[in-house]
């Protein structure tokens, strides 16, 4: 191998550890870190500097572990009805306007049709919100299912949809963009139809 490919090998494993660090989610740091660790051993084997290669096997298994505890560990969530008029709630889609506007490219920030609402929360935190309008059949059209950058593992959804059912809920409905969202949706049970996304409860 040419001393350049060598370098790149070397620049790449560097940077995704140093990319890894910027990451709001810990899974996904941990991953990040444990690729660009993985290729940069490769890269101190290859320089023979053994002592990188010792440390950077190391931070992988440090990496692993902590996933695998991560996995197994049930967070502790609880449910809390809400309505678009709560100061809390106000303040909450304000402060995250600018995060909620790239995970839904095109959405209308203002909620006030919205007429029923919920809150996951995690210990005593706001973790994400549900708003939405409640239509015929026990249906409910989503204007918003966000979660903050540090729950977008599926979780939150996952416990909110088995919570709702309880106050007659049947189905949910989503038409806005997919753009970002595709995977949460498919994960966590929505049809796609014509011009929307269904799931029943």
């Amino acid at each position: 191998m040419t001393n350049s490919f060598i370098e790149m090998i070397g620049y790449l494993g560097s940077s995704l550890v140093l990319v890894s660090f910027l990451m709001a989610s810990v899974a996904k740091l941990r991953i990040v870190n444990s690729i660009g660790s993985v290729i940069f051993t490769i890269y101190a084997f290859i320089i023979h500097s053994y002592p990188t290669a010792i440390m950077n096997i190391c931070l992988v298994l440090i990496n692993i572990y902590y996933l695998v505890k991560l996995s197994n560990t049930s967070v502790d969530y609880t449910c809390i009805k809400i309505s678009t008029d709560d100061s809390v709630v106000k303040h909450f889609i304000n402060y995250y306007t600018e995060d909620i506007a790239k995970c839904f490219p095109g959405i209308d920030v203002n909620f006030e049709s919205a007429d029923i609402g919920y809150a996951v929360m995690h210990e005593g935190t706001p973790a994400g919100i549900l708003l939405g309008k409640k239509e015929a059949d026990d249906n409910v059209d989503i204007l918003l299912d966000y979660s903050i950058p540090q729950y977008r593992d599926f979780s939150i959804g996952k416990f909110l949809y088995s919570k709702i059912p309880a106050d007659g809920i049947k189905s949910l409905t989503y038409r806005g963009s997919d753009t970002n969202h595709k995977a949460y949706l498919k994960k966590l049970g929505f049809i796609r139809n014509e011009s929307y996304y269904k799931k029943t409860l």
